[in-house]
């Protein structure tokens, strides 16, 4: 029989044969990961997803758009959840919700479930990623998620080539760009060269641009500054380049049949449903300049007494004793003594500015700098999202955070062009020790107790 693939949203599929259905990274709500808004649109019919019996689902890794336990919480608790991941706290968290059987995966050891056959196969960064090699109805299916294939996973897939099917990461995401524009350097105009190299090297007949199936809000600037790469681009380098494969784009709820005769459509997926137009692409706009943080700020609800209080308790005190906690890289910027600013911006374009004193592992709050002192870092972000960070463990990505985005003397610019982005102090006090922070915060929202991250 042949192997039915069938989109969900993002990195999610549905892989059936025979009588068997399983689900990868299935992410069953929109927006999801707070701000992450399916592109193009779907809306979900949560009733029907209820009622799926699912033989099992997969997770690749524990990020918030692959691990959601708002979307896990729709399904059958009967049904078994395998997960890669390296932390037990994750593996806690879906036990909470009530699901049986939850299973931790490991690289090169096969799970039959039915008529599939899943394979994890080794990241790049294989403390975070994994990916799935799918092996049904006498298809060979290589699901790389949104990982990256090291030399020795590589060849260990080229063996097995030629694949019948490649679902590749295929959006060069600019994250840093975006929190560092002025410092960004332009993106290149073409695909990377090790995509192409190693897409030759696993020659299949058909490749699927996978995962990054989303946009930020409609009036993030985000939208033409994040996501270089569109449909047609990847297409028309990729068939140059792989001239014997087939670029097939599957958007949310498209199925297709495939075994050794080729890909033919099916019917698509009745609760993953369309809303707008489908044949959508990125639109990257090189040199777009980014909106004043205070203007982002605005777009954002104002917070309460309390939640302030909370975000500037934060900022004056808990910050302080989290960066005095962790160890300081010995290549890092601050390893030497700077003057660091904080910027909070409120809902109605008010600013908190807070200075810090840091070298190395000790940092004290200024209560205002020396006359003439300027700052050495700059961070700046909606007081909104620092709020959304700390209590709803709201990622990196879309917190509209804004680093080094100042004047800076020409001694001070050379270091900064030099200096890792993820140094800044905001950065590690909230993210360094945040593994499953968005999913305990879900667990608190769910009401399923809350299990520290």
């Amino acid at each position: 029989m042949p192997l039915k693939i069938s989109r969900i949203l993002h990195a999610g599929y549905l892989f059936a044969c025979e009588d068997t259905v399983i689900a990868f990274d299935p992410i069953v709500e929109n927006p999801f990961s707070r701000n992450c808004h399916a592109f193009p649109g779907v809306r979900f019919d949560h009733e029907q997803v209820r009622q799926l019996r699912l033989d099992a689902v997969f997770i690749s890794h524990f990020h918030d758009d692959h691990l959601s336990l708002e979307s896990l919480d729709f399904l059958d608790r009967a049904t078994p959840i395998y997960l890669y991941c390296i932390f037990d706290e994750l593996f806690e968290m879906i036990r909470a919700l009530g699901f049986a059987r939850v299973e931790r995966l490991q690289v090169d050891v096969a799970v039959q479930v039915g008529a599939i056959e899943i394979i994890p196969r080794r990241a790049l960064d294989d403390d975070v990623d994994s990916l799935f090699q799918v092996r049904a109805g006498g298809m060979n299916v290589l699901n790389v998620v949104d990982s990256w294939i090291g030399p020795g996973t590589l060849a260990q897939l080229a063996a097995l080539a030629p694949w019948d099917m490649v679902l590749w990461p295929f959006q060069a995401m600019r994250e840093v760009a975006v929190i560092a524009p002025t410092l960004a350097r332009p993106a290149r105009a073409t695909l990377p060269d090790d995509w192409i190299a190693q897409l030759q090297v696993l020659n299949p007949r058909y490749i699927v641009p996978s995962s990054c199936q989303f946009v930020q809000e409609d009036w993030s600037w985000y939208n033409h500054a994040m996501f270089p790469v569109t449909y047609r681009q990847f297409a028309r380098e990729v068939g140059a380049a792989v001239p014997a494969a087939t670029v097939v784009r599957l958007d949310p709820s498209v199925s297709v049949l495939l075994d050794a005769d080729g890909l033919v459509p099916a019917a698509p997926l009745p609760w993953v449903i369309p809303v707008g137009p489908q044949d959508v692409d990125f639109d990257y706009r090189p040199g777009v300049a980014p909106p004043a943080t205070a203007d982002i700020a605005r777009r954002f609800p104002a917070l309460n007494e309390h939640d302030t209080a909370l975000v500037l308790d934060f900022c004056r005190h808990g910050l302080l004793a989290r960066y005095r906690d962790m160890e300081l890289a010995e290549d890092s910027y601050f390893q030497q003594p700077r003057l660091w600013r904080l910027s909070l911006y409120g809902h109605d374009g008010s600013v908190t500015v807070l200075h810090y004193r840091i070298d190395a592992d000790l940092i004290d709050l200024v209560p205002s700098p020396a006359p003439g002192e300027a700052p050495s870092w700059t961070t700046e972000l909606p007081l909104a999202k620092c709020h959304a960070a700390l209590v709803l463990g709201e990622s990196l990505t879309s917190m509209y955070l804004r680093i080094n985005d100042a004047q800076f003397d020409a001694a001070t610019l050379a270091e900064l062009e030099e200096a890792d982005i993820v140094d800044d102090p905001l950065i590690r006090c909230l993210f360094n020790d945040a593994i499953g922070a968005y999913q305990a915060a879900q667990l608190q929202r769910l009401g399923y107790g809350s299990l520290a991250p």
